[in-house]
């Protein structure tokens, strides 16, 4: 197949992650008795920190403590997971040694913080595959926008219609749509819709499939 680069999300894509936080945001939940917080933290997939906050707060109320209880969440988190202890999706590895291996550029694009975002990426031992991280920090609007992977790909110096996307949550599909640059949809935590469906070239099971679709 005749493309130039690959761009990844990271949580639910590369990292096994956005279960683990769901599993931690439920743990808070239920000391606090915090209903409803699964669809909410689905809610928030693929957005930055900024905008997850939002969408907490015009659920929960202005006076929902979500700073004291995301940073409780964070800590059990990087308590269980941290020091790379964090699971990678199956496929993750073997995919980026074959676009290495074949010359193509490979970027990261999440709308988590830079830092975290290196600090993971580090502890996974998988930095080396990416010849550019992009992150959600680094960009004026979150997804769905197009702007974490428009930037990637002027970071790559590779145009939109030669990159393809891979992303597992709504918000990213719809800003590879929006970028131009067609997007593998390989689902986590919610099943495709008819959206997705319109807006992915592909919709493949894991990241073995998505090796053998860029073959």
């Amino acid at each position: 197949m005749d493309f130039d680069a690959v761009l990844f999300d990271m949580d639910g894509v590369i990292f096994d992650s956005e279960v683990k936080v769901v599993e931690c945001w439920k743990e808070v939940a239920d000391k606090y008795g915090i209903e409803d917080i699964e669809s909410q933290c689905h809610a928030c997939l693929g957005t930055t920190r900024e905008m997850s906050r939002a969408i907490m707060l015009e659920h929960y109320g202005a006076d929902f403590p979500y700073d004291a209880y995301k940073k409780e969440m964070s800590d059990l988190f990087h308590s269980r997971y941290g020091g790379g202890r964090l699971p990678k999706k199956a496929g993750a590895v073997e995919l980026l040694q074959y676009l290495q291996s074949h010359n193509k550029k490979v970027a990261l694009a999440s709308s988590t913080r830079r830092e975290i975002v290196e600090q993971e990426l580090r502890d996974g031992g998988l930095i080396s595959y990416f010849d550019a991280v992009i992150c959600g920090d680094m960009v004026q609007r979150s997804k769905p926008e197009p702007d974490i992977f428009l930037k990637a790909c002027e970071v790559l110096g590779v145009a939109s219609k030669r990159a393809f996307g891979v992303e597992d949550s709504y918000n990213g599909i719809r800003a590879l749509a929006a970028a131009g640059i067609p997007a593998i949809m390989v689902p986590d935590l919610k099943a495709p819709t008819e959206e997705m469906k319109e807006l992915s070239t592909a919709i493949l099971p894991d990241l073995f499939a998505v090796k053998d679709f860029l073959k």
